[in-house]
C-alpha cells in the first residue's frame, strides 16, 4: 500500500492523445485497461464466457498469460504474485462452475488482506436469471468475501469499472474485488474512454492517523514497564518494515510477530520474541500475557493468537493500530484506537515517542530479565521421533539454512506450515507466504508458482504436506510447460498431520480418517516421485537424515524444471508449543503434558 494512499479518488495512468476515443469490443477494452494499469502477468482458464477475452489476449504482447489446470491455483497463483511483490494479482475465469472454483482463492484473500482483481466470464445479459448453461450468480457468491464485486453488461463502462477494481483492490486495507462481465458486453463495441480518476463516493479508506491519538499511544508507551509490540501482516502489506525497526530500535521493546507478519521484523534482530499463539514460542506467548501495554500494528486479534480472549493479556492497555476501522475493538477495546496507514503511523509514532521521552530510551531493564529469562528456559526445539524416521522439523530447518532469507517460501496448511514459521529464520518481509486466516489446504504449490512468474530471479520453495499437495498438485503440469522452476518439499507423515495431532490429543488417539497411505510402511498411493516425472518435474525421495543436505542442495542447484522432493518423516512428530483451543494463552504447553509457569501479578 503506498503511503499515501488516495482515498475515494484517484489520478490514473494516461493512454496517448487522439483525436478521438478508439473503438474497442469490450474484450478489448478489458485488455486495454489491464495494460494501462501496468499488469504483466495473468493466471487463468478459458471457457465459453470467457472466450471472447481469450481471443483479445491471445494478441497482446504485453501481458502474459499463464494457462492453469484448476481455477483454484489461479486464484492462488495470483495471490502468490501479489503476496511476494505487494502488486495485484490478477486470476481469471469463465462462468459457473469456473467462477465458483475461484471462490476458495477469493475468500482466502478477503481473509489476508491480498490484493486481488478477479475477472470472470457471464452469460449473455439476456440469459441472465433463466439458469442458462455455466449460468451461476458469482457476484452474489462473493459479496461477503470481496471488498466489492461489478457486473458489467455494456462495453462502455468496462473502463472505469476495471479502473475501481484495481483502486479498491489495492487501497486502504488491500483484498479481492470480482469483475463479472457478459459475453455480450465483451463482444460488443464502445468507445475507449479511461477516466482520468476514479470517484467513489461512500469508499474513503483513512490513511492519516489523527495527531491525538498518536500523541496518547506514545505517552503509554513512554510510561510502560512491560511493553510489547504486537505485529501483524497489515505491517507488510502496508510496506512499513523499515519503520517498523526504527520504531523498536528506539524504544527498545520486545516485538511478536504474528504468523501473517513473519519477516515482518528480522529474527536475527535481539527484540524479536518470535510468533505467538497457539503454536507460538513461550516467550513471545507469555510477553503478552505478562505485560501492561499491547502495541498492535496491522493486527486483528485474530482467535488462534488471543486464545480465550477475556484471558488475553489481563493486564495489558491496548493501543490498536489498523486501517480497517472495523478491526479496532472489534475482538478486544482499544484504550488508544488509532485508525491509519501503518507506515504512516508507525513514522508518526517513533518522532511522537521521541518527544515523549525527550530522546531517552526508557528502562525496560527488568522486563528484559524477565524476557531472556524465558527465552533461555524455552527456546524452540523438538524431539528426534522414536519410530527412527525423519524429523520434519529438522527437514524443513535444514531447508532454510541451505536455502537462505533471500528465497521465498510458501507453506501449505497445518504441521507442516507452522514449523514452517517456527524453524525458518526470516530476515525480510514478503518472503513467507501462507494461508492464515482461512487456512487452505493446496494452497502452497500454486502460491509458489505465482511467487516465481512474479520474482524469477529468487528461489522458491513450496513447503508441503501429503494431504495439502493433492489438493493443487496438477500445477505442477503448469510449471513444467511455462518454465517455473520451484521446489516442493512435501513433508510426507501419511497423514492429515494436524487433524491428527488433535485426534491424538483430544479424541483419545481415535485416528478417524486420516491416513492418507503415502509414506512410510503403506501402500504410497500415489508414489509421489512417480508423479513428478509423469508432470515432467525432478523427482527425489529422501528417507534418512544423511540424505537430507544432497536433496535440498540438487533441488537449489535444478533451474530447468520444477523439483518435488519426498521427504518420508514420522507421523508421530507434533507442534510445540501449542495452546489448546478454547482456553487461555497462559495454559500454553511447551511440550505434551508440560507447561511453564508464569508469573501473575
Amino acid at each position: 500500500m503506498p503511503k499515501g494512499a488516495p482515498a475515494r479518488s484517484a489520478e490514473l495512468p494516461r493512454p496517448a492523445e487522439t483525436s478521438k476515443p478508439e473503438l474497442l469490443t469490450g474484450s478489448g477494452a478489458i485488455l486495454r485497461s489491464l495494460e494501462m494499469l501496468g499488469v504483466k502477468d495473468v493466471f487463468g482458464l478459458p471457457g465459453g464466457a470467457i472466450m471472447p477475452f481469450y481471443d483479445e489476449l491471445m494478441s497482446s504482447t504485453a501481458i502474459r498469460h499463464i494457462l492453469v489446470r484448476h481455477e483454484q491455483g489461479a486464484g492462488h497463483a495470483a495471490e502468490g504474485y501479489a503476496s511476494a511483490t505487494g502488486k495485484i494479482g490478477v486470476a481469471i475465469a469463465t462462468s459457473g462452475p469456473g467462477a465458483t472454483n475461484l471462490v476458495t482463492a477469493i475468500a482466502d484473500a478477503y481473509m489476508d488482506s491480498v490484493p486481488l482483481l478477479a475477472i470472470t466470464g457471464q452469460v449473455f445479459s439476456t440469459l441472465m436469471g433463466s439458469d442458462a448453461f455455466q449460468e451461476v450468480d458469482i457476484v452474489g457468491i462473493t459479496m461477503p468475501i470481496t471488498k466489492h464485486s461489478f457486473l458489467v453488461t455494456r462495453p462502455e463502462d468496462v473502463p472505469a469499472t476495471i479502473a475501481a477494481a484495481y483502486l479498491i483492490a489495492t487501497t486502504g486495507r488491500p483484498g479481492p474485488v470480482l469483475v463479472d462481465v457478459t459475453k455480450d458486453a465483451q463482444q460488443n463495441t464502445a468507445p475507449f474512454i479511461w477516466p482520468p480518476k476514479v470517484d467513489l463516493p461512500g469508499y474513503r479508506p483513512v490513511t492519516k492517523a489523527h495527531g491525538k491519538q498518536i500523541q496518547a499511544a506514545a505517552q503509554l508507551l513512554a510510561r510502560a514497564k512491560r511493553p510489547v509490540f504486537y505485529v501483524g501482516g497489515g505491517v507488510i502489506r502496508a510496506k512499513a518494515s523499515a519503520e517498523l525497526l526504527e520504531l523498536a530500535e528506539a524504544v527498545g521493546a520486545p516485538i511478536v510477530t504474528t504468523l501473517m507478519a513473519r519477516g515482518a521484523f528480522p529474527d536475527s534482530n535481539k527484540l524479536n520474541l518470535g510468533m505467538p499463539g497457539m503454536h507460538g514460542t513461550v516467550p513471545a506467548v507469555l510477553a503478552i500475557q505478562e505485560s501492561d501495554l499491547l502495541i498492535s500494528l496491522g493486527a486483528r486479534f485474530d482467535d488462534r493468537v488471543t486464545g480465550k480472549p477475556s484471558e488475553f493479556a489481563p493486564n495489558a492497555k491496548v493501543v490498536h493500530v489498523d486501517i480497517d476501522p472495523a478491526e479496532i475493538s472489534k475482538i478486544r477495546v482499544a484504550d488508544v484506537p488509532i485508525v491509519g496507514d501503518a507506515k504512516d503511523v508507525i513514522a508518526d509514532l517513533t518522532v511522537a515517542f521521541a518527544d515523549a521521552t525527550r530522546g531517552t530510551k526508557p528502562d525496560l531493564s527488568e522486563w528484559w530479565v524477565r524476557l531472556d529469562q524465558l527465552r533461555a528456559q524455552y527456546p524452540l526445539g523438538y524431539d528426534e521421533p522414536d519410530d527412527g524416521l525423519l524429523s520434519p522439523q529438522y527437514v524443513i530447518e535444514r531447508i532454510g539454512q541451505i536455502t537462505g532469507p533471500e528465497a521465498i517460501y510458501a507453506a501449505g496448511v497445518g504441521q507442516h506450515q507452522m514449523w514452517a514459521a517456527q524453524f525458518i529464520k526470516y530476515e525480510r518481509p514478503n518472503a513467507f507466504l501462507n494461508s492464515g486466516g482461512a487456512g487452505t489446504m493446496g494452497y502452497g504449490l500454486p502460491a509458489a508458482m505465482g511467487a516465481k512468474v512474479a520474482e524469477p530471479d529468487r528461489t522458491v520453495w513450496a513447503i508441503d504436506g501429503d494431504g495439502c499437495f493433492q489438493m493443487t498438485n496438477q500445477e505442477l503440469a503448469t510449471c513444467t510447460i511455462n518454465n517455473i522452476p520451484i521446489k516442493v518439499a512435501i513433508i510426507n507423515n501419511s497423514s492429515l498431520g494436524m487433524v491428527r495431532q488433535w485426534q491424538s490429543l483430544f479424541y483419545d488417539g481415535r485416528h478417524s480418517f486420516t491416513d492418507l497411505n503415502t509414506g512410510h510402511g503403506t501402500a504410497m498411493i500415489p508414489d509421489f516421485v512417480k508423479m513428478a516425472d509423469a508432470y515432467g518435474a525432478l523427482g527425489i525421495r529422501v528417507t534418512t537424515k544423511e540424505e537430507v543436505d544432497a536433496a535440498i542442495t540438487l533441488a537449489n542447484e535444478t533451474n530447468d524444471r520444477p523439483v518435488v522432493i519426498d521427504f518420508i518423516v514420522s507421523r508421530d512428530s507434533m507442534v510445540w508449543p501449542m495452546v489448546p483451543q478454547g482456553v487461555g494463552n497462559s495454559s500454553v504447553q511447551y511440550a505434551r503434558e508440560h507447561a511453564p509457569e508464569w508469573e501473575e501479578e
